[in-house]
């Protein structure tokens, strides 16, 4: 075949292109790669939902999203719940991300060779700019947790974590924008989702986040989700920041050796995060972590909590058994050297007592 030829035949795919077949083509694509839910929203099934919906923001003229999850590894996650390491989930989560983001652009690259635009929207760390507080409002360019709701990837959980049939919320989500009219899936039943209310993952949260009374609904494409209302974001960024962690009963922590005591009200928080990010600064490197661009002077953040998304599991009673491990095996501290090791209760105070003030100061109020 001559390139006259060629050009000629490639030019007319979008037109006489097999619907079922390319839809069938971006399932298999995502699942030879470990996704373990795939499912495809149609523009019209997420009309009338939150700006981050809008698919045209990335893509003008998109007919549909894929979404699709790729699951953690649970070995890890128990040991980060212990306490007993960091690192291995920590890398495995931010690796998970980063080939979430890879896929996403993959599959987007492939429908554009085939002829039809497509965008591969990123895991993480993206955020819309021309809202009132940019960047810090936290508003995603395209919301992953909408889309997969509706295109039955999973269903939300209490927390506000989109949950999948067999791995809970321990899941990375992806989504593709995209330009062909592909056979769009349907959405789960209500009736199966396994989210009973427990309210381990609110339990979970030393930062408060989630509401335990308060619920908020959003209406996509016509219909209600509904799920605990969120609080201030100020507060996730305190405590998944990893700045401060104790638990107020002070029997257990996150990772973070942090012990800066968490306000009650929303608009304490915007001033004991600054305080925390200064304070904390000088703190000895941790190993491994990414760079993310809500953080000042290009600083470097570690993950120290995500609990309420580690703990969700379809089976209660492994809920249970998580969240035991999250808060029988003590509270963190930090070594000179940076080293994260979980100690009792009172070997942790006294490890604070023991440190001279310039050090103390970097991980609690003086």
């Amino acid at each position: 075949m001559d390139e006259a030829a060629a050009a000629e035949q490639f030019a007319t795919i979008p037109e006489n292109a097999d619907m079922k077949g390319l839809t069938q083509l971006c399932y298999d694509f995502l699942e030879t790669q470990g996704a373990i839910a795939v499912g495809i929203a149609s523009r019209e099934m997420l009309e009338g939902g939150p700006p981050s919906t809008d698919l045209d923001y990335v893509l003008e003229g998109a007919k549909c999203a894929i979404s699709f999850a790729l699951p953690f590894d649970e070995e890890k996650i128990d040991a980060y719940l212990a306490k007993k390491d960091h690192g291995g989930h920590q890398e495995d989560n931010f690796r998970t991300n980063f080939i979430v983001t890879g896929l996403s652009v993959g599959l987007a690259s492939y429908l554009d060779q085939v002829g039809f635009p497509s965008f591969g929207v990123l895991a993480n760390g993206v955020y819309r700019k021309e809202t009132p507080r940019g960047m810090y409002d936290f508003m995603p360019d395209i919301s992953h947790r909408y889309v997969a709701v509706r295109a039955g990837v999973g269903w939300f959980g209490l927390s506000g974590n989109v949950v999948t049939k067999t791995h809970g919320a321990t899941i990375v989500l992806g989504t593709v924008v995209t330009t062909a009219p592909l056979i769009p899936s349907e959405p789960l039943s209500d009736e199966d989702n396994y989210c009973d209310d427990c309210k381990l993952c609110l339990t979970s949260c030393t930062s408060g986040f989630m509401d335990k009374k308060e619920k908020d609904t959003v209406t996509i494409g016509g219909q209600d989700y509904t799920y605990a209302a969120r609080k201030s974001f100020h507060r996730c960024d305190l405590v998944c920041g990893g700045f401060t962690g104790l638990a107020k009963n002070g029997k257990w922590s996150t990772w973070s050796p942090g012990r800066f005591e968490i306000p009650d009200a929303d608009e304490e928080f915007l001033p004991v995060l600054i305080e925390c990010l200064g304070a904390s600064e000088p703190r000895p490197s941790i190993e491994g972590g990414f760079h993310h661009p809500a953080l000042p002077n290009y600083r470097k953040i570690n993950m120290t909590c995500g609990n309420c998304q580690l703990l969700c599991h379809p089976e209660r009673d492994e809920r249970k058994r998580r969240f035991k491990l999250l808060t029988k095996n003590g509270v963190v501290v930090q070594r000179e050297d940076g080293t994260l090791e979980a100690v009792s209760v009172e070997d942790a105070k006294e490890s604070l007592a023991e440190m001279n003030p310039e050090r103390r100061a970097m991980y609690e109020r003086l």
